[in-house]
């Protein structure tokens, strides 16, 4: 009897060693897999560019949004200022004509013959001595305009340029903005010799105008 005791608990605790044995063994086993999936994930995350390229993806596009603003301002301001100038010429244009057919029948600038301008006249208005004449003259047509007068033979021999004495010559730069409308003239060199020319009026543009 002490014997079959014996060998039950010899089988007993047998059983239960391979119990706690293969528990053991499926716990390794998980633990490894468990180990596995850990550092799978951790490889994908390292080699997945999609989370390392995101703020630079971020970054590209506010710079590309900035600059395509700035393009976009650029091209509105040029736009801007390029109907602005086209505005100021269309504005002034007609003035300008007005002011020229004017000034061709001008008393200032009338020769002896009817119809004709004096070389003599103009001699006067554009040279040292014509102050007081330009000031008439100015005063009669200037108004809230900034002009010089401009008259010029049509072979090109001669020019007369008047411009009022009452501002600088810079008031009259190359590079202002400005408008100019002209018309044909008779200009009287002398009593016995007449050639045609153009009479030009050029309007700059002023803060007022």
């Amino acid at each position: 009897m002490s014997n079959s005791l014996f060998i039950s608990n010899s089988l007993f605790i047998s059983n239960l060693l391979k119990v706690l044995l293969k528990k053991r063994l499926t716990a390794t086993i998980r633990l490894k897999d468990a180990l596995k999936s850990v550092k799978k994930t951790c490889t994908l995350m390292f080699r997945d560019d999609s989370g390392v390229l995101e703020p630079h993806t971020d970054l590209l596009s506010v710079a590309l949004a900035v600059i395509g603003f700035m393009v976009f301002a650029v091209l509105m301001s040029q736009t801007y200022l390029g109907y602005e100038d086209r505005s100021f010429a269309l504005e002034n244009y007609e003035t300008a004509s007005l002011l020229a057919e004017n000034l061709a029948d001008a008393l200032a600038l009338e020769a002896e013959s009817s119809g004709l301008i004096s070389a003599v006249s103009l001699d006067t208005l554009s040279g040292p001595d014509g102050v007081s004449k330009r000031a008439r003259l100015f005063a009669a047509y200037s108004g809230n305009y900034r002009f010089l007068v401009e008259v010029r033979t049509g072979d090109g021999q001669w020019h007369w340029r008047i411009t009022p004495d009452n501002v600088g010559p810079e008031a009259f730069a190359d590079d202002l903005e400005k408008v100019a409308a002209s018309v044909p003239v008779i200009i009287e060199l002398n009593p016995a010799e007449s050639i045609s020319g153009m009479l030009t009026v050029v309007i700059y543009k002023t803060e007022w105008n």
